[in-house]
């Protein structure tokens, strides 16, 4: 029970998240219940009768008639829910209490709408993105928790992908694939690989989920009218972040530092840890529920633009680059386990400082049309990039860029064919094959196998 001393500590802080106030109680008492249904939604909080809109502790009458009809609207709600409700005397002045708890049973529902605690106000929820974001915030339907049925483990798991996990991932001993997968909690408790799993390790998740594809798009000039390039990646959602990651690169320009004997220094027009952040937390948090859009990177001759369908969650809404939230939990750790997610909530204030320290505008975030977007400004072309000391060669994307990326992409993922290769950097087979042939001639990498059915390793 609160003690008078609390209460008046609560009325002078005013109303919040936790505490909401009434001078008396509503005509319309089931005002009282929607309140009751938005904190048991939410985290809590009390309903403090007997103060006003100055949070002024004046006091409160509550008759029988009146105190009957509240229990009526508080047994509306569905399912049932225990309120207490009591008296606390203060200074002389009697406040009513409702002590509301968060709910173990989510979500509550009175005349059947659900109520959500927002700042200092109980909010109804409308759309279908703020319904299913309510239930993913309580653990109720996480999309990469739904089982998938229709893989097929033991011909649709992505092999190579898999062992690249488990290289990066640190995983060593004797473990059958299955094993890991289940100690990954890959599996749901019938044994059914869950949508996270065929997300992460199938060969072809966009086969089962068509919106699980990134499409990045090269536009002349500042808007939307002459596309140059349009590349479209699937696969496993590691293999999409290296794709669009090396798209991105081959789009930029990059400056060279040269500082005495020693090797180049690259330095891109803008630093590319922010593309690792905004594309690993499209790929992570992005709703996946929604099957009329896809994940986009779009490139304009001002700025770059990554957005993914699915506005912030409300737990994060107040706390937008302080507390981090996932739709997608399973991807999430299945990307921290691989180390490409640092800490928990520091992507956004990681963006923003590499932004400033490069000279350039804070990355902007918007979210708009239920899609969530992050958008770069690109260094001005009349405008050198920023460097400390040394000698600034012209900006330039030289032939040596395009097989760093080609070497880049091997690296990452051996055993691509020279065709596999060529649909990621955009060139043709044939110009593909003059940088692979260079990598040979500088015993970088070499061919194994057949001609038709082989592909590219490190040397």
């Amino acid at each position: 029970m609160l003690t008078p001393e609390e209460i008046k500590s609560i009325a002078s802080s005013g109303e919040g998240y936790n505490a909401d106030f009434k001078l008396s109680v509503p005509s319309k008492v089931r005002e009282l219940s929607q309140d009751v249904c938005a904190f048991a939604n939410s985290e809590g909080g009390y309903i403090l009768i007997g103060i006003n809109n100055k949070n002024q502790i004046v006091g409160a009458t509550i008759d029988n008639t009146k105190r009957s009809a509240i229990q009526d609207a508080i047994r509306d709600i569905s399912p049932a829910i225990s309120v207490n409700t009591y008296t606390v005397d203060v200074d002389g002045k009697t406040v009513w209490v409702m002590d509301v708890l968060s709910g173990k049973d989510k979500p509550y529902v009175t005349s059947g709408t659900i109520y959500v605690r927002e700042g200092t106000n109980s909010q109804k929820l409308i759309t279908a993105e703020e319904i299913r974001s309510f239930f993913q915030n309580s653990n109720r339907i996480y999309f990469d928790a739904v089982p998938c049925p229709r893989f097929n483990m033991d011909e649709e798991l992505d092999k190579k992908n898999f062992k690249q996990f488990i290289l990066a991932s640190s995983i060593s001993g004797n473990v059958s694939t299955h094993q890991i997968l289940n100690n990954l909690q890959a599996f749901d408790e019938s044994g059914i690989i869950k949508n996270g799993g065929v997300l992460f390790f199938g060969q072809q998740p966009e086969a089962f989920f068509p919106q699980a594809i990134v499409r990045c798009v090269r536009f002349k000039g500042t808007t939307k009218v002459y596309i140059i390039d349009d590349k479209t990646y699937g696969g496993p959602l590691y293999q999409q972040y290296i794709q669009a990651e090396a798209w991105v690169k081959d789009k930029l320009e990059v400056a060279y530092i040269i500082e005495g004997t020693g090797p180049r220094k690259e330095i891109w027009e803008i630093p590319l840890t922010v593309f690792k952040e905004a594309i690993i937390n499209a790929l992570s948090h992005r709703d996946y529920y929604e099957q009329g859009a896809v994940t986009m990177i779009e490139i304009y001759d001002d700025r770059v633009e990554i957005s993914n369908p699915g506005g912030l969650l409300m737990g994060v809404q107040r706390d937008f680059g302080r507390k981090s939230m996932t739709r997608n939990p399973l991807v999430f750790g299945l990307f921290t386990r691989m180390d490409l997610v640092e800490q928990v909530a520091s992507g956004i204030p990681r963006m923003r400082k590499e932004m400033q320290e490069a000279g350039l505008p804070e990355p902007i975030f918007t979210t708009d049309g239920g899609f969530f977007t992050v958008e770069f400004k690109r260094a001005k072309k009349n405008n050198p990039i920023n460097v400390n000391d040394g000698i600034v060669n012209d900006i330039v994307k030289s032939k040596n860029d395009i097989k760093d990326t080609v070497f880049n992409l091997i690296t990452n993922n051996e055993g691509q064919s020279a065709s596999d290769i060529a649909k990621q950097i955009g060139k043709s087979w044939r110009t593909t094959m003059r940088y692979l042939d260079l990598l040979k001639k500088e015993e970088r990498i070499e061919f194994r196998g057949a001609p038709k059915t082989g592909g590219y390793y490190l040397k």
